[in-house]
């Protein structure tokens, strides 16, 4: 038997590709299926079964590619109602994948049809879990997500989480293998650890969610401090549970290099949002006016999952050369299809065209505390828990997942400072604002990393796991 983790960091998503003899199961793949089956050929095995342990809301899964080329069979758990052929398997249910035996197991919470794969060995013994949004290392899934086609409320679903783990979950023993669907990073839980595999012991022992005295305690505790999930959430769910187009169509449809001129006129013909995905170093020196910066070398996809929401909404890529196919792959695994094309050669061609550019005006870190003084506006665009952990004193905290809603309160006469962590958040978030018309601000290079090693006063550090 073999079991390998296929760990995707910037969704921070774990596949799975299990092999008994000479047959497979493949758990929760990505959009893209060519790794998966360089994998079965290599290994020479049928793929037997695809198996989803649910409508997943922050990513487009392979299951419908991967079954046409296969033809393997998709497996959901119990009260799925996806609308393709599918195997909605019972709760107790046992398939057989070489001398291995996989059993769903039944555990709504996170959705109704959440489900737990435990996974028997050729000796017959329970050695793992897949526990796709169940159960996490050191969290459990949010139990928010699915309220409104539950038609229950969060605490219902948190009460419901909390019946599963305790009924399934905890009474398996304490050596079994705990693989779960996502790890830190991802926005499907608010606490998770950075490691991606464990033991259920460790879990019992260190998961606070394992370690709440009631239902009550649970409900309460899993539901603080829960952040709104991303916009997008809703149509990765219709995507996986009504279908979409191939990942080949896609590839094929968004590798379309334009020149200048061709690129120009389709954005205004088409009214595409103008992606550039270069570094944030390289995008605030010059770009294509009204462009908006995610750059590719970070949460690359999550955020454009987040800052631009309609998976429907036409697309113009500016890339860095060679890298445009990886761009389209990674905007396709979170239903992102609909780019029309890419700037052949770069924002190097637009410049070298003599056509209109545009900047954005970035500061070093002592540059901001040269100028920084108590009468300075500050916009921290980090997540409330950083922001919490430690500011620059007087900070407005504007996370930027929300910045739809609070850009439209700055007042552009006046002069403000903006900044994140590191310098890739506050430079999409100082695109968008340009992009909108806001441009009377300096954004820091380096963020409040490099902030804090200067002289400018920060509130008093508190640990962020406290928080």
């Amino acid at each position: 038997m073999k079991i390998e983790q296929i760990y995707t960091g910037c969704l921070a998503q774990g596949a799975y590709y299990i092999v008994s003899e000479n047959e497979a199961a493949i758990i929760d793949p990505l959009r893209e299926t060519k790794p998966y089956i360089e994998r079965l050929e290599k290994d020479g095995v049928k793929l037997k079964y695809i198996f989803e342990t649910h409508f997943h809301a922050d990513f487009v899964s392979g299951h419908l590619d991967l079954s046409k080329k296969t033809g393997a069979p998709i497996v959901y758990g119990p009260t799925a109602e996806p609308d393709f052929e599918a195997i909605i398997a019972e709760d107790n249910q046992i398939f057989e994948i070489g001398n291995i035996k996989i059993k769903v197991l039944h555990t709504p919470g996170h959705t109704l049809e959440s489900s737990t794969f435990l996974l028997s060995d050729e000796d017959g013994r329970e050695t793992a879990i897949f526990s796709g949004d169940t159960l996490f290392l050191g969290d459990v899934g949010r139990p928010d997500l699915a309220q409104k086609a539950a038609h229950m409320t969060q605490q219902q679903l948190a009460g419901m989480l909390y019946e599963s783990l305790q009924s399934k979950i905890m009474p398996l023993a304490d050596d079994i293998t705990v693989y779960p669907a996502h790890g830190a990073g991802s926005a499907c839980g608010k606490n998770m650890q950075k490691e991606t595999v464990d033991t259920l012991g460790n879990q019992k022992k260190t998961n606070y969610a394992l370690n709440q005295p009631d239902k009550e305690s649970f409900v309460r505790e899993v539901l603080d401090g829960l952040s709104a999930p991303p916009k997008y959430f809703g149509m990765n769910v219709a995507l996986n549970k009504g279908g979409y187009s191939s990942f080949e169509e896609v590839l094929e449809k968004g590798n379309n290099p334009l020149d200048t001129e061709a690129f120009q006129n389709l954005a205004e013909e088409s009214g595409a949002l103008i992606l550039d995905t270069r570094s944030a170093a390289d995008f605030h020196k010059g770009f294509i006016p009204n462009s908006v910066n995610i750059g590719l070398k970070g949460d690359f996809a999550p955020w454009v999952g987040a800052m631009i929401v309609d998976v429907q909404q036409p697309i113009l890529l500016v890339c860095d050369s060679g890298t445009e196919e990886e761009v389209i792959t990674r905007l396709s695994r979170v239903g992102f299809d609909n780019v029309l094309g890419y700037l052949y050669g770069g924002f190097e061609s637009w410049k070298n065209s003599n056509k209109e550019t545009d900047s954005i005006h970035r500061i070093s870190p002592q540059e901001f505390a040269e100028q920084f003084n108590e009468n300075s506006k500050v916009i921290d665009v980090r997540k409330e828990s950083e922001y919490e952990a430690e500011h620059v004193e007087y900070a407005f905290r504007r996370p930027l997942a929300d910045i739809g809603e609070w850009a439209s309160t700055i007042d552009d006469r006046e002069h403000f400072f903006i900044h994140c962590a590191g310098g890739y958040r506050s430079m999409i978030a100082a695109s968008i604002l340009n992009s909108r018309g806001i441009r009377n601000f300096s954004e820091v290079d380096g963020g409040f990393n490099k902030i804090k090693e200067t002289g400018i006063p920060k509130s008093n550090f508190v640990c962020q796991s406290k928080i």
